[in-house]
């Protein structure tokens, strides 16, 4: 499973907005976590497409958070950020789906999705307010 950039900065700007007061402008978010603005810009609005954040145009705009910590799990966060399911394997949701075509070979399936539900269980039970501490 592989986690991305852009799941890694969605969490370390989500436990920046857990921790502040009021909505954050982009380029202060950026400037305080040393991220690239653009692409923090992109994924704190696909944060917001997902209703993860609430985001405000304007002099006083940016976005903040658009539930308390705790209601936000770690697996909605990276999901929303990475625009995809969370894989540990590339066929890891179907049995019936095989992209090698080697279905009737496969004796990894059933371990790596034993796995696969492990992984999302466990992210499911985290929450913002778990890791902002």
């Amino acid at each position: 499973m592989l986690f991305t950039k852009a799941s890694e900065y969605a969490l370390f700007a989500m436990i920046y907005l857990a921790k502040s007061e009021g909505a954050k402008d982009v380029d202060l978010i950026a400037n305080d976590l040393g991220i690239a603005k653009p692409f923090l810009a992109k994924i704190l609005q696909n944060l917001a497409k997902n209703g993860i954040l609430k985001s405000f145009k304007g002099a006083n705009g940016g976005f903040m958070l658009a539930n308390k910590p705790e209601n936000i799990s770690v697996s909605s966060i990276i999901e929303s950020a990475q625009r995809h399911k969370l894989s540990v394997f590339k066929c890891s949701g179907d049995e019936a789906y095989c992209p090698d075509d080697k279905k009737a070979l496969c004796a990894i399936w059933p371990i790596f999705n034993c796995l696969q539900k492990k992984v999302d269980n466990f992210l499911d039970s985290i929450s913002l307010a778990d890791i902002a501490k």
